[in-house]
């Protein structure tokens, strides 16, 4: 079975029970019943129905990015410089160690599954909507949305190579391998489906958000800027969590807040990670001292992080202070001392507007452009932090900045692992479950 089929909402491979069942019997009448588990897109096609498929398109997207530990937000940020694995698996051990193997399984597969089954339901509710609610062009421009940031999180995550299969009713179709730049030229022309259906602006600053992010990891900088450059400061969108269910609890709760968790928060990570926990706290980057032990029983006193306090806290996915990042980046890529100065203004500005309380200004601008580059990646870190951004961050400083990933990504011994030392990853390698799809036949390309 494919990795398409187990990502249809409400569909599963049959279990030896069944097999059993089947060989047993001298009648078929037995197997001619209803599976009241699985739900025929054909049962759903109307307008009440469809609306019922757009909410567990939003619920698998929220699961995916921000509703469980080993989401976009929690796995991105332990293959970076965000999270260390206080847990005894390995799965999260060497994503954390950046040594990952396709074999692996448990939490790898799950994010690549999840993203999938987001993707897969997205496409299959667009398809849907158009037919059954042509008119109602915000929620088509949210889906396309939320589509778009799935195949966005392919490229920010995995290696090249990422295939995209297709289903209509009963009809697979598998994808063919697709290198980075592709998986982004598709994320690409979905924020456009979405940014052409909105007519309200919380949707086409949700769409121009993200197509500004795509076309960053793509390299295209004035185009980023003038994506993103009419979306308000103070705009936002937010993945929504409640106490109501486990399922709808916020995962970086879960994984970096209860006792006993599989996760801390990471500061000065292997040699290269960025100094995020400081005392005082920078107000972007929130935390307490605590006295808890890991997952591991043997990692003490973890850091607690505060941006996520409660089971329901909401996570952001897009707001206004990415996009005036995005158009400082573009910005900077002049390359003049003028330049520098204006980036290291518009930082300023952020600190003074960008919170309720305004954070101290940056003392001096940078003089080099190497500098210019460590400040702004710095500030994008602390503004974005917990919010799956470092790991394409850090990508990009390798395929776009030039620089060696020995400086970026966390080096040496691994701090909380005595006999541990950083491998050599610098994203996710795809899960072998892919390998049901004859044209995959594994990554593409790993370094970058």
């Amino acid at each position: 079975m494919s990795f398409l089929s187990l990502a249809r909402r409400g569909l599963r491979p049959a279990g030896s029970l069944l097999a059993a069942v089947a060989l047993s019997s001298c009648t078929t009448d037995i197997l001619d019943i209803t599976d009241p588990d699985v739900i025929n897109v054909a049962d759903v096609a109307t307008a009440s129905g469809v609306s019922a498929m757009r909410n567990g398109v939003l619920r698998d997207f929220t699961v995916v990015y921000s509703g469980t530990q080993d989401g976009v937000i929690g796995a991105t940020g332990n293959m970076a410089d965000e999270i260390i694995a206080t847990d005894t698996f390995f799965d999260r051990l060497l994503v954390n160690e950046r040594n990952t193997d396709p074999n692996l399984g448990g939490a790898l597969n799950s994010l690549y599954l999840n993203l999938h089954t987001a993707r897969a339901g997205a496409t299959r509710t667009i398809r849907l909507w158009t037919e059954l609610k042509p008119t109602s062009k915000d929620t088509l421009s949210e889906l396309y949305s939320i589509r778009g940031f799935t195949e966005d999180f392919f490229g920010e995550i995995y290696c090249s190579g990422v295939p995209f299969s297709e289903e209509n009713g009963s009809t697979e179709t598998f994808g063919e391998p697709q290198t980075t730049a592709q998986v982004f030229g598709k994320a690409s022309a979905t924020f456009d489906s979405a940014l052409t259906n909105a007519t309200g602006a919380a949707f086409r600053n949700l769409a121009a958000v993200g197509k500004g992010r795509v076309l960053l990891n793509l390299g295209q900088f004035a185009q980023a800027a003038a994506a993103v450059a009419s979306v308000p400061t103070n705009f936002r969108y937010q993945t929504f969590h409640s106490n109501a269910t486990p399922a709808q609890r916020n995962g970086l709760w879960s994984g970096l807040v209860q006792a006993s968790s599989r996760y801390t928060v990471a500061t000065n990570e292997g040699t290269n990670g960025l100094p995020y926990l400081k005392t005082p706290n920078d107000p972007r980057v929130r935390w307490s001292p605590s006295t808890r032990l890991g997952f591991d029983g043997t990692t003490p006193n973890l850091p607690t992080q505060l941006k996520y306090p409660e089971p329901a806290s909401p996570a952001t996915l897009a707001d206004g202070i990415e996009a005036r990042l995005i158009e400082l980046e573009a910005r900077l890529q002049g390359g003049t001392q003028a330049d520098r100065d204006a980036v290291f203004a518009g930082l300023n500005t952020l600190r003074a507007t960008g919170l309720a309380t305004a954070i101290a200004p940056i003392a001096a601008a940078p003089t080099t452009q190497a500098a210019a580059v460590n400040l702004l990646f710095e500030e994008r870190a602390y503004w974005l932090w917990l919010t799956g951004h470092r790991l394409g961050d850090m990508r990009r400083l390798i395929r776009q900045y030039g620089r060696a990933a020995n400086t970026v990504f966390p080096i040496g011994p691994v701090a909380t692992r005595s006999g541990s030392t950083y491998g050599n990853d610098v994203n996710f390698v795809i899960p072998f479950n892919e390998t049901a799809n004859p044209n995959f036949k594994g990554c593409l390309d790993r370094n970058a």
